[in-house]
């Protein structure tokens, strides 16, 4: 749930070995990585950033086996001189519905609002929670899912907050 994996470094490591030791760029292989996108990626966002597009998509979304509410998935974040993978989940129940987002330097616990008002602070939580839990209606605009979303149960009405807590580092070998 939230861990950042150095996909274009693995990428690099994999693509090098059948190559031996010819060299490679680091923009060759982040290319290479984007065109190798997973088949059920579902692109959420697509917008300028310098140099080139920001790109984020979801895929292998699956339920929890602890909680039938949970779903587990990944993001695919394709800068253009990066190429992330999160492992991230929601809780799509009416009571409680949040997203655990991962950055490299914080896990975010976002309590969401389904059908409740969405700016550019919260569009692309929204886009994720809605592509997780309800996927049928993956890559909607959030903001029109009210009536949908209060068909589903879900209030309308939930105060959104954020919890902001470390990340935990990866330990450290000791010398």
């Amino acid at each position: 749930m939230g861990l950042r994996f150095p996909t274009a470094w693995t990428g690099l490591a994999l693509l090098l070995v059948p190559m031996g030791a010819a060299a490679i760029d680091r923009k060759e292989v982040l290319e290479q990585m984007k065109n190798s996108r997973p088949a059920d990626l579902t692109v959420l966002i697509q917008k300028p950033d310098a140099g080139g597009l920001r790109t984020i998509g979801i895929y292998a979304i699956k339920p929890s086996a602890a909680d039938p509410k949970v779903r587990q998935y990944k993001i695919w974040e394709e800068l253009p001189n990066d190429l992330n993978i999160y492992f991230e989940s929601v809780n799509c129940s009416a009571t409680n519905p949040l997203r655990v987002k991962r950055t490299s330097t914080a896990v975010y616990v976002r309590n969401l609002n389904p059908g409740g008002p969405v700016s550019d602070t919260n569009r692309e939580d929204h886009l994720v929670w809605w592509a997780a839990c309800v996927p049928e209606v993956a890559g909607t605009e959030p903001a029109s899912l009210r009536q949908k979303a209060l068909d589903l149960g879900y209030s309308t009405l939930i105060p959104e907050r954020q919890q902001q807590l470390p990340a935990l580092a990866p330990k450290s070998p000791r010398p």
